[in-house]
């Protein structure tokens, strides 16, 4: 990976947060008035106010990235075996899910949303982990399932804190999540790009 195709893995992911966060953000204030401190009287400032929070997300979603890759280098030169750090992070994605659900139930957010965010949020994990090992190999799956449950949920963190708001909740892990997916998902394409670049270069005769 060099520096060329980070930055626009860093750009593009700013972007789809940008998208997405006005995307969701928009839908949400169309079925809720009371979502968006402006209404709907001032829709054009909504779409730039969440362009720009969807940016930070993005920025925020290619900080937590950057974070497990570095986490995961460090792990598996202490763990030796990969196994063994896909079984800790397979246990942790699992303690997470409970976790998640508890922290909501605890927080009385309502009598359904403690445990339908945590499983839909684990099923679209699972289903981009199914997607990731299809473009790539099999022990991809539980890295990506891990990232994309436990590292979103790390990411959420400040909206899961205090004062519970759905909404502000939902508003926030959309576009961590469809941030972290987009990511995880081009890693492998320009990696790939990456060694073939450097396989072409290297192969060029000597003049």
């Amino acid at each position: 990976m060099n520096l060329k195709r980070w930055f626009f893995l860093f750009w593009t992911c700013m972007a789809v947060g940008a998208v997405v966060t006005i995307v969701s953000g928009s839908i949400m204030q169309w079925t809720d008035q009371s979502f968006g401190f402006m209404g709907l009287e001032a829709a054009g400032f909504n779409a730039f106010m969440m362009a720009m929070v969807g940016l930070l997300i993005g920025a925020f979603s290619q900080m937590g990235f950057f974070a497990y890759l570095t986490l995961n280098y460090i792990a598996l030169s202490i763990f030796r075996k990969s196994y063994l750090w896909n079984a800790l992070q397979g246990y942790t994605t699992l303690f997470a899910v409970f976790g998640l659900g508890y922290m909501l139930y605890e927080q009385r957010t309502n009598n359904w949303f403690f445990w339908v965010l945590p499983l839909v949020l684990l099923v679209c994990s699972l289903a981009v982990a199914y997607v990731k090992i299809k473009q790539t190999k099999p022990s991809a799956f539980v890295p990506t399932t891990f990232l994309m449950f436990f590292v979103t949920f790390v990411e959420a963190w400040p909206a899961l804190q205090g004062e519970t708001n759905i909404s502000a909740i939902v508003f926030m892990i959309i576009p961590l999540f469809v941030c972290n997916a987009y990511q995880i998902l081009m890693l492998h394409r320009l990696l790939h790009k990456n060694t073939t670049t450097d396989s072409a270069t290297s192969a060029k005769p000597v003049a």
